[in-house]
């Protein structure tokens, strides 16, 4: 029987999440409960069923988190009986306010950097594409990185034919992509052939939004806004193309509200979904300075 595309990247991640756990001793799974980190899940209980996995999810939780995400977060792991960690920062900055580096540092990279620290992670999975942004097409697939979890691009290992060394030296650690050769649509592609439940904000819905800095935000908790002049929370019909803090990240006004219809627009798309993420946008936040000081 020939191979699928989609087969064959199916194939692939999972002898890398098998290799992972082969090789290393204490992995763990970022999980962001994103499209990327959903799909993921889904290659990693097929991988190792009948069964459970064998490590736990991780998920850094800024406080900012749309409310949705964190409802379907807690609804996967239960339903899968999954160890589900989840860490936050010791501060709790408030993104309208606060510079995108001094919050991406002490919400993103500071509680990333002490999880992984605090429970001995020697491999830490992630759902990452090198379609998805500059640095990341730099990525191998097996990411390391040194004391702290900072990354240097210039020192990483060469993958001839997809050979992979996961031999660690004395304070190195891994990161691992398993989806580094999926593309957005791949992901969208695979997570509708496997009905893999994604958060319903990737679909268009009526939301409360307003227009700030370039981006159409949807208003997660009115509370927490203060409109500035000029401003008004209005009703659009959008959805999402990534997840991050909902003060930060971006919806675009669409129709689409099925999985063929999300895929129609994917294929039409000129722009990296990540476009939408604030803090990528800025130089000094970019995604390659915060990979360094050891963001994912």
């Amino acid at each position: 029987m020939a191979l699928t595309h989609l087969d064959r990247l199916e194939a692939e991640s999972i002898a890398i999440l098998r290799e992972t756990v082969a090789v290393c001793r204490r992995p763990v799974m970022m999980y962001s409960v994103g499209k990327d980190s959903s799909v993921m899940l889904a290659l990693a209980r097929k991988a190792f069923a009948p069964g459970p996995l064998p490590f736990p999810l991780l998920h850094i939780a800024t406080g900012w988190d749309f409310a949705a995400v964190i409802a379907h977060r807690d609804a996967v792991a239960a339903a899968h009986g999954a160890e589900l960690i989840v860490r936050s920062g010791a501060e709790r900055l408030n993104p309208f306010t606060t510079g995108i580096e001094r919050y991406s540092r002490a919400m993103l990279i500071e509680p990333l950097r002490a999880a992984l620290i605090e429970g001995g992670y020697d491999a830490a999975i992630g759902g990452g594409r090198r379609d998805e942004e500059k640095s990341r097409a730099k990525e191998r697939i097996y990411s390391f990185r040194g004391r702290g979890g900072g990354w240097d691009p210039r020192h990483q290992r060469p993958e001839p034919w997809n050979l992979l060394n996961g031999r660690l030296h004395e304070g190195e650690s891994l990161r691992v992509f398993p989806l580094s050769n999926w593309t957005e649509r791949d992901v969208w592609d695979y997570a509708a052939r496997e009905q893999v439940p994604l958060v319903p904000l990737y679909f268009a819905g009526v939301r409360p939004t307003i227009e700030r800095d370039g981006l159409l935000l949807m208003v997660d908790d009115p509370a927490a806004v203060e409109l500035k002049p000029g401003e008004a929370i209005v009703e659009r019909r959008v959805r999402f193309r990534t997840m991050g803090c909902w003060p930060l990240t971006g919806a675009h006004e669409s129709d689409a509200v099925t999985v063929e219809q999300v895929v129609a627009e994917v294929a039409a798309a000129r722009s990296s979904e990540r476009a939408g993420r604030k803090v990528d946008g800025q130089a000094s936040a970019s995604m390659e300075a915060k990979k360094k000081e050891g963001y994912f």
